[in-house]
């Protein structure tokens, strides 16, 4: 299993309006996807700091995923809410409980 971290930081003024859109555009459409496993965002209301975590049968469907343009797209829908640019990231799973 894979994980892609998107660690962002988010206008505290607009995190009511970016959970709302997470969930209802990215969590449906995420669900759509190939390899898709899980989907998690996590905020923190005071410092707009957030973390999104889509899990991943392997590392090839994250790629597969990026490659095909839907990342950015979704990325893509929060451009107006963001205070700084976000940072991808991905891990191999190794314990899962």
């Amino acid at each position: 299993m894979f994980a892609r971290f998107t660690i962002v930081q988010v206008k505290p003024e607009k995190i009511d309006e970016t959970i709302k859109l997470y969930e209802e555009s990215v969590v449906p459409s995420a669900k759509e996807q190939k390899g898709y496993q899980g989907i998690y965002l996590f905020t923190d209301r005071s410092s707009g700091k957030g973390y999104s975590v889509s899990l991943w049968d392997s590392e090839a469907d994250a790629v597969a995923n990026e490659q095909s343009g839907y990342y950015k797209q979704q990325v893509g829908k929060f451009m107006e809410y963001f205070a700084a640019p976000p940072v991808q990231e991905g891990y191999e799973v190794v314990i899962k409980g």
